[in-house]
């Protein structure tokens, strides 16, 4: 998996353009499709984030469903894969400096690109086999600004 991988914002349609990009270049797939739960913020059941690929570059669709609090969203922000807290932590603090934090991982830097800093493990609490444990898990997601793995996998417990 790349480190830092383009993400595309819509509303609701992301998996309507993944699938219209990937029909578009040769050597491209759909890899993966989420789906919100009950805890939101999208409906239940709808598509959340599509990953695909095009011409072998990741990328991920969203479909953002706006919250108040990030309304605004460039189309196009960047997604950071990190490998541990500390790591979300140094980055977090470096690219928000003079810049503006959001919910859900999510800053705009000083410059004015969006970041999504998200650290290893996260999928695993917010699709989790058993749907109320990943409910908890996205319910105290929605609550942060810098996003903390091991507060949101004691949310995933019930701790």
């Amino acid at each position: 998996m790349q480190k830092i991988v383009p993400f595309l914002w819509f509303n609701d349609k992301a998996e309507e353009a993944a699938n219209f990009y990937v029909s578009i270049f040769k050597n491209s797939k759909i890899d993966n499709v989420s789906r919100y739960t009950d805890a939101g913020p999208g409906p239940s059941g709808a598509v959340m984030v599509v990953e695909f690929q095009l011409e072998g570059q990741a990328f991920k669709a969203l479909n953002g469903f706006q919250p108040a609090s990030i309304t605004g969203m460039p189309p196009i922000a960047l997604f950071v894969d990190c490998e541990n807290q500390a790591e979300v932590d140094a980055l977090w603090d470096k690219l928000s400096q003079g810049g503006e934090k959001m919910q859900c991982g999510w800053l705009r830097d000083k410059y004015g690109f969006s970041w999504n800093i998200v650290p290893a493990g996260l999928s695993d609490v917010l699709g989790g086999p058993d749907p109320v444990k990943a409910q908890r898990a996205m319910q105290a997601m929605l609550q942060m600004e810098k996003l903390d793995i091991d507060a949101l996998r004691r949310a995933y417990e019930g701790q």
